[in-house]
């Protein structure tokens, strides 16, 4: 056997293997998939198996009939507004946090610096009960403004990114710009903000996921079932005191997952330079 075949076989078992870990990560979100168009006495009867043995669409007809009166339209409506303001607020303000921390001289800087990058070891479970007794004081529960308002405030992680994408970025850029007379504000809407938008776009893919499949919070504050969110409305749809319709739950989770993985697909370009922090392109 000569080097050119051990090589090729090598090849082939690493792909192998590859593609049988893939298979293995992929495997429940396929069983979900098929999942959905099973009846309920198939998925019981035939648990291993994969494929439907008769293709049954009714399950998205009923899962999008939602319940206590209120359908998944409604589900898919409040997610939808939380996520887009939530995830502007987090991206917008994170940018200008890091911009002051990387361009901008005042004092104590190294120490707020150094809080901000403690808050980040900090579980928020830790963080829950003081959170709720203060928007509970501001008469915010049972509203969608304990899950918004406090993105706009910075997020410790993504101003660490953004923080180290523009620390990339040469000074000179802005040495130019004071001396045609911008200032601070004009220089990062005009130089820095353009030249950031790999981080921005990598903050926003995952404050986007994490937003959207965010339980936690809602089943907190929200009392309210036409306010609840898709991952709340998942979990009461599938009541574990009643008979719950197995078809019909997986066909919402598989719509569910419908919009972040199209925001995946559509910015995945910019998420590993976003991370690498790589700066400009040559």
């Amino acid at each position: 056997m000569n080097y050119t075949t051990k090589k090729i076989i090598k090849k082939i078992i690493f792909h192998v293997f590859i593609l049988a870990i893939c298979m293995l990560m992929i495997y429940p979100i396929l069983y979900m998939f098929f999942g959905s168009f099973k009846t309920q006495q198939d998925i019981f009867q035939n648990p291993t198996s994969l494929f439907p043995e008769k293709w049954h669409f009714k399950n998205y007809v009923n899962g999008w009939k939602g319940f206590g009166g209120t359908t998944f339209s409604t589900f898919f409506k409040n997610s939808i507004f939380i996520t887009i303001i939530a995830v502007f607020g987090q991206v917008a303000s994170s940018a200008v946090i890091a911009y002051g921390f990387a361009r901008c001289r005042f004092k104590g800087k190294t120490i707020w610096f150094s809080i901000m990058i403690i808050t980040m070891l900090m579980p928020q479970q830790v963080l829950i009960i003081p959170q709720y007794i203060m928007f509970n004081s501001f008469g915010w529960v049972n509203t969608w403004l304990p899950l918004i308002m406090p993105g706009f405030f910075g997020y410790p992680f993504f101003i660490f990114l953004v923080y180290q994408f523009i620390r990339r970025l040469p000074e000179e850029l802005d040495e130019s710009a004071y001396i045609d007379g911008c200032s601070k504000y004009t220089i990062f809407f005009r130089i820095v903000l353009p030249l950031i938008k790999p981080a921005l776009i990598t903050s926003m893919i995952f404050a986007t996921y994490w937003k959207w499949d965010d339980f936690f919070g809602p089943m907190i504050y929200l009392t309210d079932i036409k306010k609840y969110t898709i991952s709340v409305a998942l979990k009461m749809f599938t009541d574990p005191a009643a008979q719950s319709d197995w078809g019909a739950a997986y066909a919402m989770a598989c719509l569910s997952l419908a919009p972040v993985v199209i925001i995946f697909f559509t910015f995945q370009k910019y998420l590993v330079e976003g991370i690498s922090t790589t700066g400009l392109k040559g």
